[in-house]
């Protein structure tokens, strides 16, 4: 009976622990299945990447494409800043209406706050401006600005008209910077007046702050005369790679500098630091003859056909077998279009540098009819006309029944500039013309007239000691 027994309970103590196996086995099943369970949503779902939980679908899609236009607002934040900037340039050279029409025409100006604050200060600006009267504008010029003084003024035969007519880098520098202080604003001739389709005066309205007074500038004779090589100029103007009017200039081992050496790169370099040193842009007005060719270019015909040479023309022919006159052509026109493009203009002084007063009227129509032919095809057509010598076609009261004003008339010319420096502004204004003085800003005036440049600068600090006096008298 006890071996029965004792069977049967081992039988019922097997079956217990494969019950408890098969539970314990059913528990684990369960257990693992859930964890895959969990798994398999957490790898769905994307928690596990990283070890950090992952936005969901839509927050997703959303830095999908904060992602994708974020380039794009930074585009638009560039572009409000540099349009601003270009305003804020505009605004500088007291052009208030060009600045509100860019931003205001910019398509982001309703929503840029930044715009709208500008608009707010040019209208500011623009509602304290005054106008200037034109009758008392000034006008000042030079002629081409000496680079090296010890060249220029080494006592040869050249050295007395360089004294008398002529002003050093250094002294431009020093006049430029004392005007600017003192106020002065570049303005533009046609600022002051302008012609309608039938040939009359129309005046212009200059406006500025009440502590600015504008003034033209001119340069004569920007042509680079054989007469000046090796007395220290530069000799003829170029586009650089960068796009911007610079000189050439020759060193004594013949190889050739790049810079401002002259008075049309010094002066652009001026107004790109000092912008409100520009009216709407304004530069100066370049005086041109035609003879020696323009800028440095000898692009007069005369070169071409090999006539009515003069010594130092044939000299350089000599000196240059290789002269292409087509590429000398193309050159001066690029850099006379750069110019324009940057706020210069061109004017006649005649093509031979003629006295008006003097010469008979058949001689002026001459020279007219080469300054056409060989300048103006290059800078193209101007109005404006500034005599050489400092000559006039008239006296002070004007050129009615004037025959040389009736022809030069004729030939488009509206507006025209002797040289007064008794007084501090000369305009005339005609019905159909504009006349106006200038001041010779160089040695001459400087030694022997510095209580009428008094306005401009102080002589005292401007006038350069390496000038050789007394300046001669003329």
């Amino acid at each position: 009976m006890e071996p029965e027994q004792a069977r049967k309970r081992r039988a019922q103590e097997k079956a217990a622990l494969r019950k408890r196996q098969l539970l314990i086995g059913k528990v684990i099943i369960v257990l693992l299945m859930l964890i895959i369970c969990v798994l398999c949503y957490m790898l769905l779902n994307g928690t596990l990447t990283e070890g950090k939980p992952k936005k969901d679908a839509q927050t997703e899609g959303t830095a999908g494409t904060e992602q994708m236009t974020e380039p794009v607002t930074e585009s638009a934040a560039q572009k409000e800043k540099d349009l601003i900037a270009q305003a804020d340039l505009k605004a500088a050279m007291y052009d208030y209406d060009a600045a509100v029409s860019l931003l205001k025409n910019s398509g982001m100006y309703e929503s840029s706050t930044g715009m709208k604050q500008a608009v707010a200060k040019y209208e500011t600006d623009k509602a304290a401006c005054v106008e200037y009267p034109l009758e008392q504008i000034t006008h000042v010029f030079y002629h081409t600005l000496i680079k090296d003084p010890s060249k220029a003024f080494d006592g040869d035969d050249k050295e007395k008209g360089y004294e008398q007519f002529m002003t050093t880098i250094n002294e431009f520098n020093k006049i430029t910077q004392s005007m600017y202080d003192k106020g002065y604003v570049l303005v533009n001739l046609h600022d002051m007046v302008t012609f309608d389709e039938n040939g009359n005066t129309v005046r212009g309205k200059i406006m500025l702050p009440p502590d600015k007074k504008p003034f033209v500038l001119s340069q004569d004779d920007v042509s680079y005369y054989h007469y000046m090589d090796g007395d220290g100029f530069a000799s003829k103007l170029i586009v650089d790679d960068n796009g911007d009017v610079k000189n050439e200039y020759v060193e004594d081992d013949g190889t050739v500098s790049v810079g401002d050496y002259d008075l049309i790169p010094l002066l652009d370099s001026f107004v790109k630091k000092h912008p409100d040193f520009s009216y709407h842009g304004a530069k100066g007005t370049i005086a041109l003859t035609g003879y020696n060719g323009v800028l440095g270019y000898r692009t007069d015909s005369d070169y071409r056909d090999k006539k009515n040479l003069q010594d130092n023309q044939r000299e350089y022919l000599e000196k240059h077998p290789d002269f292409d006159f087509d590429s000398e052509v193309a050159g001066a026109r690029k850099v006379a279009e750069a110019m324009k493009e940057d706020g210069w203009v061109f004017a006649s002084h005649t093509w031979g540098h003629l006295n008006v007063t003097n010469e008979p009227l058949d001689k002026i129509k001459t020279d007219t009819d080469k300054w056409k032919a060989n300048v103006e095809t290059i800078v193209g057509p101007t109005d404006i006309i500034i005599f050489a010598f400092g000559a006039d076609i008239g006296s002070w009261e004007g050129y009615s029944g004037n025959e040389k004003f009736d022809y030069l008339k004729s030939q488009g010319f509206n507006i025209y500039c002797n040289v007064d420096a008794s007084q501090t502004s000369w305009v005339q204004f005609g019905d159909n013309y504009m006349r106006q003085g200038r001041r010779n800003l160089d040695g001459y005036l400087m030694y022997y007239s510095p209580d009428k440049l008094t306005d401009l600068f102080n002589v005292d600090e401007v006038f350069d000691p390496s000038r050789h006096t007394p300046i001669p008298q003329l």
